[in-house]
């Protein structure tokens, strides 16, 4: 029960603050730094309890990686999809329950960049937080939040920039995508998920 908690805690504060940070009034220019800087701080409280996944995409990938058992799967997915939402209700009754016109992406263009970001960010966890030549470094929290940050910066205005399909679910109940626009996220994120570990397994196949 620690762990799924951990992962309801954790990502409920990711996706409050993307909500309290975009939905205006918002943080403008700074929001991706304070997205990744809550993904940052969340990591580190939460890594030695449950890894800190916070995403499904990321579970996914660890899974693969086998550094995640089965039987945690889908408790963590619904750890993490429970806690955007449960972070949705409490922002947008802070927020009064803004107007919000939503994005509409190119799909293409989309799928890509929430490919590649996905990639990216499941990558450098599964260096950073599970190969045998970093244990034991205390520092992965910055470098997984700085890849959300780097990615919210280089391909938010293309995709929104979730990155994580819990972050997706989050951004459709705020308004800030439409429902119509989740397959997106639900396809891209996992699909690079599963892509970085098995980029991972072949290049350390030794690191079980």
């Amino acid at each position: 029960m620690p762990k799924y908690l951990t992962e309801f805690i954790g990502t409920f504060f990711l996706v409050a603050t993307i909500g309290f940070t975009v939905l205006a009034p918002g943080a403008g220019d700074m929001a991706p730094l304070a997205i990744g800087a809550a993904l940052m701080v969340m990591i580190s409280a939460g890594g030695h309890v449950s890894g800190a996944h916070y995403n499904p995409a990321v579970t996914l990938a660890v899974f693969l990686r086998g550094r995640c058992n089965a039987a945690d799967l889908l408790p963590y997915w619904i750890a993490q999809i429970l806690g955007g939402a449960a972070a949705v209700m409490i922002v947008l009754f802070m927020k009064g329950n803004p107007t919000v016109v939503a994005m509409q992406p190119d799909v293409t263009r989309a799928l890509i960049a929430e490919f590649l970001y996905t990639f990216a960010l499941c990558y450098v966890v599964l260096n950073v937080a599970t190969a045998k030549g970093t244990s034991g470094n205390p520092t992965y929290g910055l470098a997984i939040g700085f890849t959300v940050l780097a990615g919210a910066y280089s391909v938010g205005a293309i995709s929104g920039g979730a990155f994580n399909p819990a972050v997706a679910v989050g951004i459709t109940m705020m308004g800030l995508s439409t429902i119509g626009n989740i397959w997106i996220y639900l396809v891209a994120n996992p699909a690079a998920g599963a892509a970085a570990a098995m980029v991972f397994r072949v290049m350390h196949p030794q690191d079980r």
